[in-house]
């Protein structure tokens, strides 16, 4: 299978060249121009049968032999596809050749020394345009709004250096051409999409970012004189502010400090990145919800379900739901305080878990539902819904580790919208067992793996609802402890629970097994109840599990009874 990375790009392969090219990606064969837009990227996966977005970007990881690289270009021409990526160097044989020009895919080649975790990373900030429900692009200062590979070009050609856009903790967001001209060290800061930590330090040491956040104006930046030979060039540093706030930063390799014309420029750039970051981030807020209100519409199963679906691209197909809860619940599942960090937490987790879903298939919708945070896993033909969910949230649950408790819940499959509802109920039955367990015996569970537990739940809404109180023989015992402070309530329970064994039930409780029988037999003159009668026990561990106990002595044992 190809498992897809990224989802709704809008740039052509030209354009990714242009941007990413030399430093990362170089044209081995092929032509750029012939693909208009990515529909999207994918990882090539031998073991199992492609499923391509239309005109897909594929990494060929671990794709080496000549033949096997003529076979997969001819198996992505039939899909459609825009282009194959495999590491650098390519053995570019005729058969090689023959199939590019056959199957219309180029061949492109990823540097060594970067990783495919790191061409994904700039893949997405380049190809992944617009929110959801966008029908088309605004501008801001003539460019893309959001578009920072393009204004980082633009301001390349400006100050005739290249530059690199930084956030506040020096991650590299946006890069523009022409990085072969500077030294070393910057292409390996855009190599690892962050300034490494030995330049970082010696930057703070010499007090270059205390300078630059204060300032307005430029920073010119010697290099350093021993130590660090990889940073030759020396670097021109603007801060991208909005207000009092400090958004990230401009750096420009230079070889000499700028004209008084450019540096003009240069602060012109910071404020329209300032302008650009802004948008991103209320992008980003917008989109976010918006989608969460799509997928809270499709879940509902309503008129307007159908639409929403259609919004989220998963009309007409099956459909899994899982339901992931942080566990900051009480023992019934119910929230028992509000600390923003366990909101923080929610969000990130909803957004990891989208991240997770979308390298797994082009067509996957998640957001945040208020305290949980659902998703929608498309399911082909002839798989087992339920089970795949399964694996891919437990897979999701071990990669973001035993930091923060987490659970999954997961809904049967359904066939279309109308059973979304249904589906999403289930998924919350599951999760609401999960929760009141507190994450102890599992972490990931249908609904038909915790259906009596579900069942017992929702029993005790019922009769907390009408305020019923135990009755009949428990109701005794509950009395009879308060009054005389023993603890025959809790012998019954620990003897149904050992299904009668004396010798483990007493073992539970750290009391010899005489003095237990001794407690059996009094319980049972005590509260009438006949322990070899199946049905009375029954009645009993029910009561015992559903039945709130009484709030004290004081109340008549028999005055409510279901």
């Amino acid at each position: 299978m190809l498992v897809p990375v990224i989802r709704r790009p809008h740039a052509s392969l030209g354009r990714v060249l242009d941007d990413l090219g030399a430093t990362l990606l170089e044209l081995i064969h092929g032509d750029p121009d012939q693909v208009v837009d990515i529909g999207g990227v994918a990882i090539h996966d031998p073991l199992d049968e492609p499923a391509l977005p239309r005109q897909a970007l594929v990494l060929g990881i671990g794709v080496r032999e000549p033949d096997e690289i003529a076979l997969l270009l001819r198996t992505l021409g039939r899909q459609r596809a825009a282009g194959l990526v495999l590491r650098s160097p390519v053995a570019v044989t005729e058969a090689v050749t023959a199939a590019v020009v056959e199957s219309g895919v180029a061949l492109l080649g990823l540097t060594r020394g970067a990783s495919w975790a790191q061409l994904a990373a700039l893949l997405r900030s380049l190809l992944a345009e617009g929110d959801v429900g966008d029908v088309g692009r605004e501008t801001l200062g003539g460019m893309p709004s959001g578009d920072l590979f393009a204004l980082a070009n633009a301001v390349a050609a400006l100050l005739d250096a290249p530059i690199t856009i930084e956030d506040r903790n020096l991650r590299v967001l946006a890069f523009s051409g022409r990085q072969d001209e500077a030294d070393r060290s910057r292409v390996e800061t855009i190599l690892g999409r962050q300034v490494p930590e030995r330049y970082s330090r010696v930057l703070t040491e010499r007090g270059v970012f205390r300078e630059l956040y204060r300032s307005d104006q430029p920073v010119y930046v010697e290099p350093p004189r021993t130590g660090l030979d990889e940073f030759s060039m020396p670097r021109v540093a603007v801060a991208v502010r909005a207000g009092d706030e400090v958004l990230g930063s401009i750096w420009a390799a230079v070889r000499e400090p700028l004209s008084e014309e450019r540096t003009r420029a240069l602060c012109d750039a910071g404020r329209l990145v300032a302008l650009h970051l802004l948008r991103i981030r209320a992008g980003a807020d917008v989109g976010r919800r918006l989608r969460a209100d799509l997928v809270s519409t499709a879940l509902e199963g309503g008129a307007g379900a159908r639409e929403a679906l259609t919004r989220l691209g998963l009309a007409d197909q099956p459909v899994v739901v899982l339901a992931l809860a942080v566990l900051d619940a009480g023992p019934d599942g119910d929230p028992v305080r509000v600390d923003p960090g366990v909101a923080t937490e929610r969000q990130r987790l909803g957004d990891g878990l989208a991240m997770h879903l979308s390298a797994l298939h082009p067509r996957c919708a998640a957001a945040l539902v208020g305290n949980v945070a659902y998703g929608l896993v498309p399911v082909a033909d002839g798989v087992d819904g339920e089970q795949r969910a399964v694996r891919i949230a437990t897979d999701f649950l071990d990669r973001v580790g035993d930091r923060v408790r987490t659970v999954v819940g997961i809904g049967p499959v359904a066939r279309d919208a109308a059973g979304l509802a249904a589906a999403r109920d289930s998924a919350d039955r599951a999760l609401r067992v999960l929760r009141s367990d507190g994450g102890q015996s599992r972490r990931v569970a249908r609904l038909a793996d915790v259906y009596v537990e579900a069942l017992v739940l929702e029993l005790r809404d019922l009769v907390a609802a009408r305020g019923d109180r135990p009755a009949g023989p428990v109701a005794r015992l509950f009395a009879y402890d308060a009054q005389h402070h023993t603890s025959l309530v809790e012998t019954l329970r620990a003897w149904l629970d050992a299904f009668g064994d004396v010798v483990a039930a007493s073992a539970a409780l750290y009391v010899h097994p005489n003095t237990f029988r001794y407690r059996l037999r009094r319980l049972a003159e005590v509260s009438g109840l006949d322990l070899t009668d199946p049905r009375a026990r029954f009645a009993a561990m029910l009561q015992l599990r559903i039945v709130s106990p009484p709030p004290g002595p004081a109340d008549p044992p028999d005055r409510a009874g279901p």
